[in-house]
């Protein structure tokens, strides 16, 4: 395999990065790849939003990988900024090669540098697998999340 590069995402690598994110069976219930516009449309608001990291893994000129870095200052924890880590994604072609542990370890490296204390992350509960990959990396179920959809 070649050398890995991991940059931030341009408008042209966002049908690839909706490709990834649709390529499992929870994305294709709620992904579109048909459509871009919505995926345009958000991109360009984390595009200029100085606290969104969207960033993709290229290997020989191929997208291979992705991810969202969003850094949250706040008050809690003695006015702790943490970091969310959100839409990990790897290409069907690449998973089980180390590639998703490079990426995080971009994301606790970027979320250091950035000054954050903290970094969290939900999983989907059925996603049973990705528990084990990210207790692996150190990261622990310490909390219960909720969602509510709007």
């Amino acid at each position: 395999m070649g050398d890995l590069e991991i940059r931030p995402t341009t408008e042209d690598d966002i049908p690839a990065v909706v490709a990834m994110l649709a390529d499992d069976p929870l994305g294709a219930e709620r992904e579109s790849p048909d459509d871009l516009s919505p995926y345009l449309a958000a991109f360009e608001r984390l595009r200029t939003d100085p606290n969104q990291h969207l960033v993709i893994a290229v290997r020989d000129g191929r997208v291979v990988g992705t991810l969202q870095l969003t850094i949250v200052p706040g008050l809690s924890r003695r006015g702790a900024t943490r970091s969310i880590v959100e839409g990990v994604r790897i290409h069907a072609d690449e998973r089980g090669g180390g590639l998703g542990t490079q990426l995080i370890e971009w994301a606790v490296d970027e979320s250091r540098r950035q000054g954050c204390q903290l970094v969290q992350l939900t999983s989907d509960k059925t996603r049973v697998d990705a528990h084990r990959f990210y207790e692996r990396l150190g990261f622990s179920a310490s909390h219960t999340g909720f969602k509510l959809s709007l």
